[in-house]
């Protein structure tokens, strides 16, 4: 009894191992046989041709060192333009160029939502981009606040600006524009007068933007970075080829817009500061 219990628990044994075994060797077969029909069905499907890569709808012009022209690249990034940048080092005074833009300055963009088709000077571009688009993060559409933003940024580029161009450009290596001291031939020491004198004067103009444009909020936009901010922002930039001791709340200003703002701000501020770096190690060679 016992060895035909054994026998028969064997029998079942293998009858038990045979049927996982079989299902296993059918599976793979089926798998094979299932193969050659999805190959033949993918050839016999027509191959969808790639599309073309469409072209950038915005083209910015612009030189790397320069801080008016970093505001633009600040924006187009933080905005999140889909955008072609253009190095015109070199290239601003070529017929060319100066057949689209006679006033031959960077940053410069082509758009063609525009009467001529380029446009320049830096507020200009923010305000054009952020009224077309709709940023009003960047650019607030209600008439006081937006009042508040052109305030600062025409303060800017009247008072400010002047001031930062009279104490920088020299060690720059900057041309300076028809009627500044450093454009004529007065004589050095005349030149280094106003210099000076214009890195006295930007300590006003800074306090002021201080004050009455941040008025206790973190930005002048209030707790985003405005079109006015980047424009600050990159103005201070160029402060550092002289050494100018800013403020405290300047300085955690920018790195509070540099933060906020990320890579949209930190690349091109790079280029600047990079360039800033080489000034200065030129001067002490």
């Amino acid at each position: 009894m016992a060895k035909t219990a054994t026998k028969t628990a064997g029998k079942s044994a293998v009858k038990a191992a045979a049927k996982p075994a079989a299902k296993a060797a059918a599976k793979p077969k089926a798998k094979a046989a299932a193969k050659p029909a999805v190959k033949a069905t993918a050839k016999a499907a027509p191959r969808a041709k790639a599309k073309p890569a469409k072209k950038p709808a915005l083209k910015l012009s612009m030189l790397k060192p320069s801080v008016n022209n970093m505001t633009v690249r600040v924006f187009a990034r933080a905005a999140g333009f889909d955008h072609a940048e253009t190095d015109a080092w070199g290239h601003t005074r070529s017929p060319e160029f100066m057949a689209r833009n006679p006033a031959h300055l960077t940053p410069m963009i082509e758009d063609k939502g525009l009467p001529r088709g380029v446009l320049w000077e830096s507020c200009a571009i923010m305000q054009y981009l952020a009224n077309k688009h709709g940023l009003e993060k960047f650019y607030p559409k209600a008439p006081a606040k937006r009042a508040m933003v052109d305030s600062a940024m025409f303060y800017l580029i009247g008072t400010l600006y002047p001031y930062v161009a009279r104490a920088t450009y020299p060690a720059l290596g900057f041309p300076h524009y028809a009627g500044e001291v450093g454009h004529s031939d007065a004589h050095p020491d005349k030149k280094s007068e106003a210099q000076k004198a214009a890195m006295t004067a930007i300590a006003e103009p800074l306090e002021v933007f201080h004050s009455f444009f941040r008025d206790g909020k973190p930005f002048i936009g209030g707790k985003h970075p405005s079109i006015a901010d980047i424009r600050l922002a990159a103005t201070l930039e160029f402060l550092a080829v002289i050494d100018y001791a800013l403020p405290t709340w300047a300085k955690d200003y920018v790195a509070a817009i540099e933060k906020k703002l990320g890579k949209a701000y930190s690349e091109p501020a790079g280029d600047v500061r990079s360039y800033i770096a080489h000034v200065k190690s030129q001067a002490k060679a």
